[in-house]
Parts: structure tokens; sequence; C-alpha cells
């Protein structure tokens, strides 16, 4: 468990051969931002636990296995009030409270609609925190063998429409966050939409 920002936590559940997270934010409704992969749920527990602070609120930010797959045990665990995307097919025995969508806010996040990576995939932003949780909209740079420290798109192979997913990053634009929160990879943890836009406006791009 890191604390990347005051209760804002990244609880990596799997390291090794890829890596996973959740991310775990206190506040007046503790939240959980995904779930894990269904054999990562007793990693997801000890880093809870290592918190201090059980979750309230489970938000999905899209429908993979590695975001998706502990949710019927983080539901009968900890009994979490949960908010999954609109588009999002959910193969699982809990039916989830509540469907979300685009502009939509759950407690101080704004759910932003970047598709591409999948169709379903959101952004989570809270502005006075200054933190995005960025689902798959985004990975790490050092996942592709990079320096850490900014953002690189998913890769072709783990996305319905990479075209889609690049395209889709000007919707984040309007936001201000110091810090980006990504599930592969390093987050970005200073000067994110600066460097999310200097990503998406490259020198000489295209009109």
């Amino acid at each position: 468990m890191t604390e990347i920002r005051p209760d804002v936590h990244d609880i990596t559940v799997r390291e090794g051969n890829g890596r996973f997270r959740v991310y775990l934010v206190d506040g007046e409704v503790p939240t959980l931002f995904d779930c894990g992969l269904a054999d990562t749920v007793d990693a997801l527990v000890a880093g809870v636990d290592e918190v201090g602070i059980d979750p309230e609120r489970l938000v999905v930010t899209h429908g993979d296995g590695d975001h998706v797959g502990g949710f019927d045990e983080v539901v009968e665990r900890y009994g979490v009030e949960t908010f999954v995307p609109e588009g999002t097919d959910l193969d699982t025995e809990h039916d989830p409270d509540h469907r979300y969508g685009d502009g939509d806010h759950i407690g101080a996040f704004e759910a932003v609609h970047v598709a591409g990576h999948t169709a379903d995939n959101h952004v989570l932003i809270d502005e006075s925190r200054g933190v995005a949780v960025m689902g798959d909209a985004v990975f790490g740079s050092d996942v592709r063998g990079l320096p850490a420290g900014y953002f690189v798109l998913p890769t072709a192979f783990y996305s319905t429409d990479l075209n889609a997913a690049d395209e889709n990053l000007e919707r984040l634009l309007d936001y201000d966050f110091d810090a980006g929160l990504v599930y592969h990879g390093s987050s970005v943890t200073d000067g994110a939409a600066e460097k999310l836009d200097a990503f998406v406006n490259f020198a000489n791009k295209p009109d």
C-alpha cells in the first residue's frame, strides 16, 4: 500500500507478470475504485486492512476482469454501495446498486466517458483533490519500458479501438488534476494534466 496523496491509497494486489491495483480514497464516504481479479481479493483485503479504513462505496471504471473480478467478494465482505458504468456487462451474482454515465457525479468525483480501450471505460476526476482515476484510458509510460512519470496509450492488443482511445483523451483536457492514477505502470503524481495535454497535443499534430 502506498499513500500517493493525502487519503489517496494505491493498493497493489499483484506484481510480477503484470501489475494490478485498486485505489482506496478516504473521505465522507470511503471509496474503492475497482476491485481487482477474483484471485487477488485477499491482497486487496490486506491492503485495506493496512490503510485501516473499510470502503463503503465501490466504483467500477470498466468491465475488464482485472477491474471487476473481485466484485462479489468485495460486496459480500464490506457491504459497499456499488456504481458501475451504464455500458458494462457485469457477470456477477450481485447486481450493481447504481449505473452511471458521462457527466454523472459520485461524491466529489465526476465521470468522464473515455472509450477506446473498452467501450465502457470511464475516468473519475475530483478536481478539489487534484486527482483523476484514469481507468485504462492510459497506462504509465514505464509499462512500455520508458522512463516513469508520463502516460502512454494502452496497447492495441488490449484495446477495442486504439484510434478512439487516442482521440477521446481530448475529453480530459478541460479538467485540472495533478495526479493521474493508472492501473498498469506507474501513476503520474505531478503535473498530470499538463503532461496529458502535451501527449495529446504533440508537436506538429495535424488539425
